[in-house]
């Protein structure tokens, strides 16, 4: 007498949420690739020894660190960066000991460019413990900024934070 029900449509969001995901880790995985191959062309030789920096688990910098180096530092020749880059400050979070670094990044170009600077955080045995990454985008020639590189390791007691690498990129 009332017909037939009507059947139920399926739901499509697993699917949707899948090919989101999906989609991206493609983009990352692309743009892991840009900046492998725009570093990747930089010979050792020609890179200045990189900012070290050591750290307590307290949060305060050990006697001698960079804050007593000069606040400019000389631009380099070439496109790597790594003469614009410097750590500030090097710690381990009491609570969680993860430790972070604050990168200062002077663009000392001629040209407004972007930054991607990689911090390796090193324990007292000489262990690479965990590492970061600190970005800045856009930074018109002559202009500062200061950021963070967070760790996600546990590095307890005494750690040194170096900067591992440095791609410096034009803006457009």
């Amino acid at each position: 007498m009332y017909g037939h029900p009507q059947p139920v449509k399926k739901s499509r969001t697993g699917l949707i949420v899948t090919l989101s995901v999906l989609g991206g880790v493609a983009v990352l995985l692309v743009l892991g690739v840009l900046i492998a191959v725009a570093g990747g062309g930089d010979s050792p030789s020609a890179r200045p020894k990189p900012s070290v920096v050591e750290g307590t688990e307290s949060g305060a910098p050990a006697p001698g660190d960079a804050s007593d180096a000069p606040t400019e530092v000389p631009a380099l020749e070439g496109t790597d960066g790594e003469g614009d880059v410097r750590i500030t400050r090097c710690a381990v979070d009491s609570l969680t000991e993860w430790p972070d670094a604050d990168v200062e990044i002077v663009n000392h170009g001629d040209v407004q460019a972007s930054y991607i600077v990689s911090v390796e955080f090193v324990d007292g045995d000489g262990t690479r413990r965990a590492s970061g990454l600190a970005t800045a985008t856009d930074l018109a020639a002559g202009q500062k900024s200061v950021q963070k590189a967070q760790g996600l390791g546990k590095v307890p007691g005494k750690m040194t934070c170096k900067v591992s690498k440095v791609t410096r990129l034009p803006s457009s």
